[in-house]
Formats: C-alpha cells, sequence, structure tokens
C-alpha cells in the first residue's frame, strides 16, 4: 500500500505590476515642480522675456513628458498621482509675487471698496475721493518702486500696482463677490498670498471636478492630469490669481450637471458667466442635439435668470454703468479695429482686414451650427472644445490666462492637441515684445496647424458610443453556480 504523497498548499500571490512607471512619473512631476517654481520666481517679464520663455519651455516639455509617461502608471495609482501633481504644480504656483500680470491688484482693490460700502463701478482706483483706502502695497510712494514699468502714476509722488487705475472695473458681479468674500476672510497684511489661494483652491477643486466627471463617465482618469499638471494653471490661475480659475470650475461643474439635469446645469452656466463672460461660449457645446425649444428653454432660461439676478444688486447700488470699461477694453485690445493689437492674425494673413470680423462672425456661427447639428449631447465639452478652440484661433487673443478654460475642456475631452493653444497664448503674451511683430501669426499658426494633424491623425468616431473618453460596455463578470446551472439546464 503507497501512501498518498502530501498536498503541497496553493499559495496565491497577486500579479506583480512594476513600480518603474510610478517612480518615473513621480520624478518628472517634482522637475516639473522645480522648473514651475524657477518659472515663478525669474523676474524677467520686462528686462529677459528669452530667460522667460526657456523657463516656460521647459516646463511644458516636462509636463508633456510627465502625461505620456502617465499612460504606463496601473490604474489604481492614476488618482493619487494626479492629485499629488495637482497640489504640487499649485505649490509651485504660491512661490512667488504675482509676475506676469497685475489684474490681482485690481481684484484686491474691488474688495477693499467693496468692504467700505462702495460699489466697485462707480470710482476708478485713481478717483480722489477713494484715497483714504489707499495704502503703501497697492499705492506706493518710494520713487524707486515706481520707476518700475508696471506702475502707473496718479498723483504727485504716488503711483499704484493697479493697472489702467483712471478707468472703473469691468468685472461681472460673481468675481466682484468672489474679490470681496477674499478681502473678507483675509488677514490683515497679507496681500497678494490671499488671491493666490484662492488661485488654489480654484484649480484644486477644478481637479477635482473633473475626476468626478470621468468618473461618472467611466473614461479614463488620466485626462485630469493635462488640467492638475499643466504650467499654465501654475502661472495664470495660482501665481497670477486670474478669476478665470473661478470661472472654470463653476464651467466644468456645469457641464458635468446639464447632461442630466438642464435647469441645474443652466444655473451653473449662468453663474460661470457671471464670473467671467468667457464660458458664454460653452452653450452651443451645452445645446448639441437640442431640436426642441422646450429643452432649450430649460438651459437657457436658468442661465439668463442667475446672470440678470447676480447683476440686480450692484445695478440697485451703483451711479455708474456695470459694465465698467468693458466697451473700452474690447476696442483697445483691437477686437473694433482689426488692424491694430495683433487679432484675426491668422485671418489678415489671407484676407483684407476689414473681413476680419465678419470671417470671424459666420466661422464662428458655422461651428456653432455643426456642433448643433452633429455635437454629442452626451458629451458637452466636446462641442464646446471644437467651439471654444476655433475662436481661439479666429480671434488669436494676446493674454494667456483666457486659454485655462480652454485646457479644462482638453482634460475633459482628451483632444491634447488643443493645448498648443494654449501654448501659444503664452509664448505670444511672455514674448511678443521679443520675438516681434510676427509672433502673434507664427505661435497661432503652428497651433491651428498641431490641431489639423490631430484630428487627421485620430478623427473622432462618429456616433455617442464611439467617441473618445466614452462609457465602455459593462464588465463581464464570471457565471455563478446558479448561472452554470441555468445554462446547462437550458
Amino acid at each position: 500500500m503507497t501512501r498518498p504523497r502530501p498536498r503541497t498548499p496553493r499559495i496565491r500571490t497577486r500579479p506583480r505590476t512594476s513600480r518603474t512607471p510610478v517612480v518615473v512619473t513621480a520624478v518628472l512631476l517634482a522637475a516639473l515642480t522645480a522648473a514651475l517654481v524657477a518659472a515663478v520666481r525669474y523676474d524677467g517679464y520686462f528686462t529677459d522675456q528669452p530667460g522667460l520663455l526657456l523657463r516656460y519651455a521647459a516646463a511644458w516639455a516636462l509636463f508633456a513628458a510627465a502625461v505620456r509617461s502617465l499612460r504606463r502608471v496601473p490604474a489604481r495609482a492614476v488618482v493619487p498621482l494626479v492629485l499629488a501633481g495637482a497640489l504640487a504644480v499649485a505649490g509651485a504656483g504660491l512661490a512667488g509675487p504675482p509676475l506676469t500680470s497685475t489684474d490681482s491688484f485690481r481684484y484686491a482693490w474691488d474688495g477693499r471698496v467693496q468692504a467700505a460700502g462702495i460699489s466697485p463701478y462707480d470710482h476708478a482706483p485713481a478717483d480722489p475721493a477713494l484715497g483714504r483706502l489707499r495704502d503703501d502695497w497697492l499705492f506706493p510712494h518710494d520713487r524707486g518702486d515706481c520707476a518700475r514699468p508696471d506702475r502707473a502714476p496718479v498723483g504727485p509722488g504716488v503711483c499704484t500696482r493697479i493697472n489702467r487705475p483712471g478707468v472703473h472695473t469691468i468685472y461681472p458681479p460673481v468675481a466682484e463677490g468672489y474679490f470681496a468674500l477674499v478681502h473678507f476672510l483675509s488677514p490683515s497684511g497679507v496681500r497678494h498670498k490671499a488671491l493666490q489661494a484662492g488661485g488654489a483652491l480654484s484649480a484644486l477643486g477644478v481637479t477635482g471636478a473633473l475626476l468626478l466627471v470621468l468618473r461618472r463617465r467611466r473614461a479614463d482618469p488620466r485626462t485630469a492630469a493635462l488640467w492638475a499638471w499643466c504650467p499654465a494653471v501654475a502661472v495664470e490661475a495660482v501665481n497670477n490669481a486670474h478669476v478665470d480659475g473661478l470661472a472654470v470650475l463653476l464651467s466644468v461643474a456645469a457641464l458635468g450637471v446639464v447632461v442630466r439635469r438642464r435647469a441645474a446645469g443652466g444655473a451653473l452656466f449662468g453663474l460661470a458667466v457671471a464670473a467671467k463672460l468667457l464660458p458664454a461660449v460653452l452653450l452651443p457645446g451645452a445645446l448639441a442635439g437640442v431640436r426642441r425649444w422646450r429643452d432649450a428653454a430649460a438651459l437657457l432660461l436658468p442661465a439668463a435668470a442667475v446672470v440678470g439676478l447676480s447683476y440686480l444688486p450692484y445695478v440697485l447700488a451703483s451711479r455708474s454703468s456695470v459694465f465698467g470699461y468693458l466697451g473700452g477694453y474690447a476696442e483697445e485690445e483691437g477686437y473694433g479695429d482689426p488692424g491694430a493689437g495683433g487679432r484675426y492674425a491668422l485671418l489678415r494673413l489671407v484676407l483684407p482686414d476689414s473681413w476680419s470680423v465678419p470671417a470671424v462672425v459666420l466661422g464662428t456661427l458655422a461651428v456653432v451650427a455643426y456642433v448643433w447639428r452633429r455635437g454629442d449631447p452626451e458629451r458637452p465639452w466636446s462641442g464646446a472644445l471644437l467651439v471654444t478652440g476655433t475662436a481661439f484661433l479666429l480671434m488669436t487673443p494676446g493674454y494667456s490666462w483666457y486659454a485655462l478654460l480652454l485646457v479644462a475642456l482638453v482634460a475633459l475631452d482628451g483632444r491634447a492637441e488643443w493645448l498648443t493653444v494654449a501654448v501659444a497664448g503664452a509664448v505670444v503674451y511672455a514674448g511678443g515684445r521679443t520675438l516681434g511683430g510676427a509672433t502673434v501669426q507664427v505661435a497661432y499658426g503652428l497651433a491651428g496647424a498641431a490641431v489639423l494633424a490631430g484630428w487627421w491623425l485620430a478623427p473622432p468616431p462618429a456616433g455617442p458610443a464611439g467617441r473618445r473618453g466614452a462609457a465602455p460596455p459593462p464588465p463581464r463578470h464570471a457565471p455563478n453556480k446558479k448561472e452554470m446551472k441555468t445554462q446547462k439546464i437550458n
């Protein structure tokens, strides 16, 4: 009689995954953070624009490498890495005072004026009637400080960090409420850091909103890194503390909600437009596939109501127009005069200047009609990205922070080629004076070529189910004993 062989116990082991991709991505994120700190602490906007552009270029190159390396990271490590990178990028933006924009000083002034019970639309910062609100931070008296090119005189021996001190504010009411809230919550003497902290919270909020929307759609969370790690977020949303970050947060929330709840999405769109007028370009994407007037009204009426109600308190409290310098700003930037300001630069290469504005109108309407007829109602950000990106290429804006909205749409849709438009805006803004008059045409021309190449090489498949980032079919599961028994009987 032979003895039975002893059974060797089975040891279940989980498949080992290499940690190398995680380590590589973490190293690239650390290098990206260091490059961003070097960029925001380099005071070369007026003195050494080539040096500043080199730092920007290094940051964008590391950003591209980090996003590419994220493709090889195991799925369970993606969201923690995206969040860790978002914290690092936001922290890098806090490393220095605003260096390439003075808009946040106007924000701080508007908040201070409202805290004194005065409408921000009634007086320009240079108005002597508000002299009692001035301090040495926003209105320095030092002669050496006033000699800087980013200072403007407002009186004998007094200058200000606020740009355009002789005109009234142009910011919409939700933005003004945000400025007042930041002023109310800020300790005394915090200066620019309060608005930068608000910008960092907005940027992190956008990352969280993107991850939530992508999770609900069962889409790849890796695309959230296109916003979370983007150098434009660190420089413009955090370091320069542009209110665009708040508008982007409201816009992403609106796009995530509007598919299932039109009225709530419309209300969020209204808040976004009342924070920064630019999100109005998202509405055609939200209306993609809508054929009935009732459905369109369910979105547009709440949006219009929220915008009107947000303006109402300021209309009642102000003696001047609540639109402030908005018309003068558009004229100053050359949107009314195609021959000035570098606007419509690509169109002016092939059309007479006088045809530029009609061409922009017709081109935008054509894209809006395409999105409305062929857009995916389940993915409103796809149509919104096409309309917004086309508007940027047609109008060639000179301010890089406008592209923050575009970056968030890219993170939702995954079409990374549109990020070249954000790069073009950064090059035009940070190096236009040094590189010469053709900078706008070259930068936006290359961006347009990159967008066309991206769409040619990887066109989005037709139909909602085939679009990039669409929800995959539910995963198959192994049949249990009861199901196997039923199958045998059948």
